[in-house]
């Protein structure tokens, strides 16, 4: 079954981390999170019982993020998703669709406390 291209509707931006070095001067350069690419996603916030679940668990995933399956798409766990401001920590690997597998991606993510002003 295909995805329909409405359900991908929210607009997100992916985040990569990297780690500060030296310039060439030997001066410390800041650590810092940068533009990754933008993608269109679903992103379902868990409902209450699945919440609850995943606080029994000890887990703190809040949301799941649902993106168009690519090759070339290489999100990993340590990237950052921003959505509406808020900033969400993805916490697993992609686990492709049940049909295919080539159709769409899911990840899990966390967060969504903190406001992300650009």
């Amino acid at each position: 079954m295909a995805i329909k291209a409405g359900e991908l509707r929210h607009r997100v931006t992916i985040q990569s981390y990297v780690k500060g070095g030296r310039d060439d001067d030997g001066y410390e350069l800041p650590s810092e999170w940068i533009f990754y690419k933008k993608a269109y996603a679903k992103i379902t916030p868990l409902s209450t019982k699945d919440l609850l679940s995943a606080q029994a668990a000890d887990s703190e995933i809040t949301a799941r993020m649902k993106v168009r399956y690519s090759t070339g798409l290489d999100i990993d766990t340590t990237m950052r998703v921003v959505w509406k401001g808020r900033l969400y920590a993805i916490d697993s690997q992609g686990l492709d669709d049940s049909d295919s597998g080539l159709e769409y991606t899911t990840f899990t993510l966390s967060g969504g406390i903190e406001q992300f002003k650009d």
